[in-house]
């Protein structure tokens, strides 16, 4: 076994390497750094996929990208029975739905807030919508959360692990308050050692 994965600083990523270290699994790091003007991915990630995006997971010479075919390969291929709920059960059917939404409703209004706070005094009619949406969008995970602290279930899924991005996201806006479910969730994460053991592998070498 031969794990790659193309790492990103400040990126996504972060969670892919979260879930390789709760499985247990060798990998190695390639870092790649954001341009300080622009912000934008390097080159060098062309070479790998022509979009230039992160993450990007090689296995035994085959390349995965999109963050939530990455969980769903590793928890299918590496979980051995962890990180995913029964087959064919309402919890696998809820777990698929909240892994595409963190990539599809999640972050629609969060890239949008982002890109159009770059057009200034232009982009200020957009704002309030933006704003209302994100927080809606907050709202939600809030009340997925189940009372076990996970969004699946009783135990760690890959939703979770996709999940924690947003939730993340969540626990760094002003409203933050409004959310303590979240709150909870990503202190949680950020206490287990893979997280801290994650952290680790993905600051070598990001200087």
């Amino acid at each position: 076994m031969s794990i790659v994965i193309h790492h990103l600083n400040k990126s996504r990523s972060q969670r892919i390497v979260w879930l390789l270290e709760e499985l247990g699994l060798s990998y190695r790091v390639q870092h790649y750094q954001r341009d300080l003007t622009t912000n934008l991915a390097p080159p060098e990630l062309k070479r790998i996929h022509p979009l230039g995006k992160s993450p990007l997971l090689e296995d035994d010479g085959i390349l995965i990208q999109e963050s939530g075919a990455i969980v769903q390969y590793l928890c299918e291929r590496y979980g051995q029975g962890r990180f995913l709920p029964l087959a064919g059960s309402q919890d696998a059917l809820r777990h698929l739905q909240l892994m595409h939404f963190a990539e599809g409703s999640a972050m629609t209004p969060v890239l949008l807030r982002l890109y159009v706070a770059t057009l200034g005094e232009a982009g200020q009619p957009l704002h309030p919508r933006i704003n209302e949406q994100l927080i809606a969008h907050f709202d939600y995970l809030e009340n997925e959360l189940q009372p076990s602290g996970h969004f699946v279930g009783n135990d760690w899924t890959g939703a979770d692990v996709m999940l924690s991005f947003p939730a993340t996201l969540a626990t760094l806006q002003p409203e933050a308050e409004r959310w303590p479910k979240l709150q909870n969730f990503v202190q949680r994460i950020h206490s287990r050692e893979a997280w801290k053991k994650a952290v680790q592998a993905t600051n070598e070498h990001s200087g």
